[in-house]
């Protein structure tokens, strides 16, 4: 079945018609804009020239046409957006105060809440690359991105020291999030000062996991009360924890591998807690050292131990993703622009949104003409899904 809100393509489309029925508008129908909107308590009291609904889809295209000014970006939605008045006229191009005003009205909390009514994973059943032993192969990460230099964000968000030991030329923002391995869609996300640490976001990220997911993690993650919250969840694990790290050995395995128990190493009480059974996997790789997996999957014949090692590589998928973000579709303008914390968080979230979009997508791509997603090209796709907010095809409800 295709996902709800998007067009199922025919069997003579190409990319260039798939985008041309209103890329945005499809993966984030107006009704449920306005839904989320109104679910933060975001409705404007007053007719506006320039409503919330438009401002949340304003927010999308300032990632999408994300080089061009707050003018250049509403000229491109401007045509496509005629809808928000009910088609009977066009809106006017405000000037950039008048923009800047509206973004401030509209907030970040009604992108956020959008993001998380709509998104989801991506992949089916047949999606490459996307399952191992029947469970949806996800991996969490955490990023950092550069925002605008104002005293607002320095102090929301804080500057990380740099390599020499000074500060930093930019304040930043840390996001973990996750994605799906198969199809690079983010699926879930965490944002806020980089003076945070990553295992912090991490936490309450994992507290989001659900049974039937496999997630994948670098050893910077593994903590046993992280460990233990995520496997609360029924998710399945497979993390790379630290050579250091010396669990309880109880029974080595036919493939090599040895199921262990763990326990925590510090804390108050620590010595009561129960221990944890799992699978640990060690093995080497050429010129990159040792690796020591462990992982709730405590079955070699369901899971044996060189395809964990193997699986364990698409971990990186996330960091392909991050620079897909953060490089491509941020494209020249490598620090985010907006100058307070509130609208760096509209912008981050609006990008999350347009990256979903556009993965959205290529996973239908992929799945119509049988193709893996990652041999979809993610930049030829961010390069053309501009023309399906420029046409103007923006159809008032998703059943249009």
């Amino acid at each position: 079945m295709p996902r709800s809100g998007w067009v199922k393509p025919a069997t003579d489309r190409r990319l260039s018609d798939l985008v041309s029925i209103g890329l945005l508008t499809r993966v984030f129908p107006p009704e449920v804009v306005d839904e989320a909107i109104d679910d933060v308590g975001r409705r404007e009291i007053r007719n506006r020239v320039l409503p919330a609904r438009v401002m949340a889809y304003f927010a999308i295209g300032m990632a999408m046409y994300s080089e061009g000014s707050y003018e250049d970006v509403f000229s491109q939605l401007s045509d496509g957006l005629s809808w928000s008045k009910g088609w009977t006229e066009s809106l006017k191009p405000p000037s950039k105060s008048a923009l800047f005003q509206a973004r401030l009205r509209l907030g970040a909390q009604p992108l956020r809440h959008l993001f998380y009514r709509v998104v989801r994973p991506l992949a089916t059943p047949d999606t490459p690359g996307s399952w191992f032993a029947d469970r949806r192969v996800m991996a969490i990460d955490g990023t950092c991105l550069d925002i605008a230099d104002t005293e607002a964000n320095e102090a929301h968000f804080g500057r990380p020291p740099s390599s020499r030991g000074d500060r930093s030329a930019f304040p930043q923002a840390r996001m973990v999030a996750l994605a799906e391995c198969g199809t690079h869609a983010i699926v879930d996300a965490v944002v806020g000062p980089c003076t945070s640490s990553e295992v912090e976001f991490a936490r309450e990220l994992i507290s989001r996991l659900s049974p039937g997911m496999l997630v994948l993690a670098d050893r910077g993650l593994y903590g046993f009360n992280l460990w233990e919250q995520a496997t609360s969840t029924g998710a399945d694990l497979l993390f790379r924890v630290k050579s250091t790290l010396s669990p309880c050995h109880e029974q080595t395995l036919a493939d090599g591998s040895w199921i262990a128990s763990i326990k925590p190493t510090s804390g108050t009480g620590r010595a009561q807690r129960e221990p944890h059974r799992v699978r640990v996997i060690d093995y080497t790789i050429d010129g990159d050292g040792q690796y020591r997996l462990i992982t709730t999957l405590l079955d070699p014949v369901i899971a044996p131990a060189k395809e964990l090692a193997k699986l364990y590589s698409e971990r990186w998928e996330i960091e392909t993703t991050f620079d897909e973000l953060k490089t491509h579709q941020r494209g020249a303008r490598e620090v985010l622009r907006s100058k307070s914390p509130e609208l760096i968080y509209q912008e981050i979230w609006g990008h999350l949104c347009c990256h979903y979009a556009i993965r959205v997508l290529m996973a239908d791509t992929a799945e119509h003409w049988g193709h893996d997603p990652d041999r979809i090209s993610f930049v030829a796709a961010l390069r053309i899904a501009p023309h399906s907010v420029a046409k103007g095809d923006f159809p008032p409800s998703r059943n249009s």
